[in-house]
């Protein structure tokens, strides 16, 4: 049975910078790297960047990572992360939320909700056409 997320690897082309974006931006630290990679935490997340020998190839479709962020936090830090990342779409779903690419094109997002919280937002819109189990 799956008991969760055990850690996400993503390529990047340029390691030092990558690093630079997910400890001083994104707020992560630093465990351990090496010359092709790097090990991060970023709250409950392990994070393993990894350098790669081909161009990275931005997504264009809605395949993106989703960080979670207090509600208090989500201001200071949207700012920051505006203020040196790409953003690739507004928020037009539940909670604050903040869509930004990292430094090689990668997806995320910067979230202050819960899948309850997402949920209890569905229920409680009658034209809702989400079946809830």
């Amino acid at each position: 049975m799956i008991t969760g997320v055990n850690h996400i690897t993503l390529a990047v082309n340029d390691l030092p910078r990558s690093i630079w974006f997910y400890t001083d931006i994104l707020g992560g630290t630093l465990r351990a790297d090496w010359p092709r990679g790097a090990y991060l935490e970023l709250g409950e997340l392990w994070l393993c960047l990894t350098l790669s020998d081909a161009p990275i190839a931005p997504r264009n479709d809605y395949t993106h990572i989703a960080l979670t962020c207090s509600e208090a936090d989500f201001p200071r830090l949207s700012e920051l992360i505006a203020n040196h990342a790409e953003l690739w779409q507004d928020n037009s779903s539940e909670g604050a939320s903040l869509y930004f690419r990292d430094p090689d094109g990668h997806k995320l997002e910067l979230h202050t909700g819960t899948l309850a919280s997402r949920l209890d937002h569905y229920r409680a819109q009658s034209e809702s056409r989400m079946r809830i189990h």
